[in-house]
């Protein structure tokens, strides 16, 4: 594996539906999978397989479509989910099951009502399973912004011995600052080492979605979990385009890291993603807002005329 390419594993079909007001039928999900395609994106997760029959077939039908991004569908820690998931994706080249379960005292203790042993085993048992229909599973630690290190560690084992490739520890809640988020991620990363890829999915409830996604691939997350526009639960998800090019634009900060994402498609997808769901982007939203490369100020104009990079940065 390159340890310089960051996986770019977008999940707009599936947590940014989930953003109210945004949910998308079949045929406009195939629309946006082709597009995701089209733009680079190294993962799809088309979907949840087992929460209804028509997202079953929004996944199965994707996976049947799209041939260069691998199709991942979510699913609980439970067989019936996890099989439901994996006949979903069987028609992809290359395919994937995300799995996951709880790994937070206040999870474990007043979602879950499991002990830390039962969900290990739960895990493991998990993990196990969705490898009976793929090779390339995925293991989420949910909530595990609010975790303790000691005992993801403890699960982290346990998950990559059953047979877990990527490793993905979500700020479910978007509780962490960048400092506290890449640290941890530096610990954990340090502790899988070469066993499992590590990955990174965070919410923006504090407005830190994309700091803490870029915070955490400065210390060693190779996977990104991402949205066009940033859609997603509540305050949404760390947007795709944002991360991507603050990774292209600041060489000086990541060096050789890189993304295969083919940039100047963001524009195009961003606005089919908009034009779907009916959610726009705020109008200053960075990257694909109407105003991100407006000047008002008779200044900037005029700098801008005489050479553009005194008042823009980047060019996707």
């Amino acid at each position: 594996m390159d340890n310089n390419k960051i996986i770019v594993f977008d999940t707009t079909l599936r947590d940014g539906e989930q953003s109210p007001g945004c949910s998308m039928n079949t045929e406009e999900k195939i629309k946006v999978a082709l597009q995701l395609e089209k733009l680079g994106v190294d993962v799809i997760e088309a979907g949840f397989a087992a929460a209804s029959p028509g997202d079953f077939d929004a996944v199965s039908r994707i996976a049947q479509t799209v041939t260069k991004s691998s199709i991942c569908s979510l699913s609980r820690a439970i067989e019936s989910d996890i099989k439901q998931a994996g006949e979903a994706v069987s028609y992809a080249p290359m395919h994937r099951i995300h799995t996951f379960i709880a790994t937070s005292p206040i999870h474990m203790k007043y979602k879950l009502k499991m002990s830390e042993d039962e969900v290990i085993k739960r895990a493991i048992h998990a993990v196990q399973y969705a490898r009976t229909f793929v090779d390339d599973v995925e293991f989420s630690l949910e909530d595990a912004g609010r975790s303790e290190i000691s005992f993801m560690k403890e699960v982290m084992d346990a998950v990559i011995g059953a047979g877990a490739r990527t490793i993905n520890l979500p700020d479910t809640v978007g509780y962490r600052l960048p400092t506290e988020l890449g640290a941890m991620v530096k610990e954990l990363s340090d502790f899988a080492g070469n066993r499992a890829i590590i990955s990174v999915h965070n919410h923006n409830d504090l407005g830190l979605a994309t700091a803490n996604t870029l915070a955490a691939v400065l210390n060693g997350a190779r996977q990104i979990e991402v949205t066009i526009n940033g859609l997603g639960e509540r305050a949404g998800n760390s947007a795709l385009e944002e991360a991507v090019m603050a990774i292209k634009t600041r060489k000086d900060a990541f060096g050789d890291l890189y993304t295969t994402i083919n940039t100047p498609e963001i524009y195009a997808t961003s606005r089919l993603v908009a034009t779907i769901t009916g959610v726009e982007p705020q109008q200053n939203k960075a990257i694909v807002g109407k105003n991100a490369f407006s000047h008002e100020s008779g200044i900037h104009q005029d700098g801008v005329l005489k050479h553009q990079e005194t008042y823009e940065i980047m060019k996707p």
